[in-house]
């Protein structure tokens, strides 16, 4: 089969490879999926590069453990191990695979069954590979972690990513007022997503209260977690909570300092998202059967382009999943 392998951490253009190589074959508790879409996650961009350099403690320390990354995938199932009960040979399955391992980008992937679920009948293998990662976050960070109500004012950062998108539509079953904050690029697709209000991060500061005439949020999601903590707390409401589910590392270590502080001496609290990966899945698949969410995709692209694409996420030059069909 052709995989994407690297040995060495750099730039992706620079060490990535589209190789052959062994097909694997699935143990006792695994299926083998012959993979159809994947999608470019957070982690590839950091994986690939080692970068954060803190990442290399799960990615290894000198040079990667696994070569083949990716995270992500839709595909249908070739063979089932002797365990496995619940998939058989020709389900068309999808799921975030990190809790067992990586290495989407490829033909086949041999992974426990327990990592994928089935696909519904009218969704796309595009459209499956874009879902299960950033649903989770959005899902996880407004509803299990930051317990939204109706009508509240909430606000996005980093709205014109995969996470922003499936947000702005979860917020929406809550009748939720919904700013967005990104690129001015990505304006009119935040829009058809749901937003109400969008901000141009490079333009306008949404934690400055003057310059924002005393906007404040009953809960804040943030995608990029690129400020100082006491930055977002200003712009939050009493009782409001601010919700990180990814971003830079120290600022990420600032929140876990200050966290019990700030619930200590006001009625604001801070939370990190911890992923349960897949956990609702089911629940995002009958919104999806119902019609109220859809998915939002970068691409597809051609897998042959899969270095420039994951420098592309890098970037933060995407709207939407970054989906490519193999």
């Amino acid at each position: 089969m052709k995989a994407f392998i690297f040995s060495k951490y750099g730039l992706p253009e620079s060490v990535l490879e589209l190789k052959e190589v062994a097909n694997p074959n699935p143990a006792e508790d695994e299926v083998l999926v012959k993979i159809k879409a994947a999608a470019v996650n957070d982690y590839d961009w950091s994986m690939v590069r080692g970068k954060p350099f803190l990442y290399r403690l799960m990615f290894g320390l000198w040079k990667p453990k696994s070569q083949i990354p990716g995270m992500e995938l839709s595909g249908i199932i070739e063979a089932v191990g002797s365990e496995v009960s619940k998939l058989k040979v020709g389900d068309s399955v999808y799921g975030d695979i990190s809790d067992d391992k990586f290495g989407a980008f490829a033909e086949y992937i041999a992974v426990k069954a327990k990592s994928l679920i089935l696909m519904p009948e009218k969704m796309s293998f595009e459209e499956a590979a874009s879902i299960a990662h950033a649903s989770m976050l959005a899902c996880q960070g407004l509803i299990e972690v930051g317990k939204i109500k109706s009508h509240q004012s909430i606000l996005v950062n980093g709205a014109g990513g995969g996470v922003g998108a499936f947000a702005a539509q979860l917020a929406s079953l809550y009748n939720a007022n919904i700013t967005g904050v990104d690129t001015s690029k990505k304006f009119d697709q935040m829009r058809s997503h749901g937003y109400d209000r969008v901000i141009d991060y490079k333009s306008e500061d949404f934690t400055n209260l003057k310059e924002k005439k005393g906007q404040t949020y009953d809960l804040i999601l943030d995608a990029k977690t690129n400020r100082s903590v006491f930055s977002y707390l200003k712009v939050l409401k009493p009782n409001g909570k601010y919700v990180t589910v990814g971003g830079t590392l120290p600022k990420l270590i600032s929140i876990l300092v200050f966290k019990w502080l700030i619930s200590k001496f006001t009625s604001k609290s801070l939370h990190i998202v911890s992923l349960k990966v897949n956990k609702v899945l089911s629940f995002i698949n009958g919104l999806y059967e119902e019609g109220k969410i859809k998915t939002i995709i970068d691409g597809p692209h051609k897998f042959r382009e899969l270095p420039k694409l994951i420098q592309y996420f890098g970037d933060g030059k995407h709207k939407g999943k970054i989906v490519i069909s193999i």
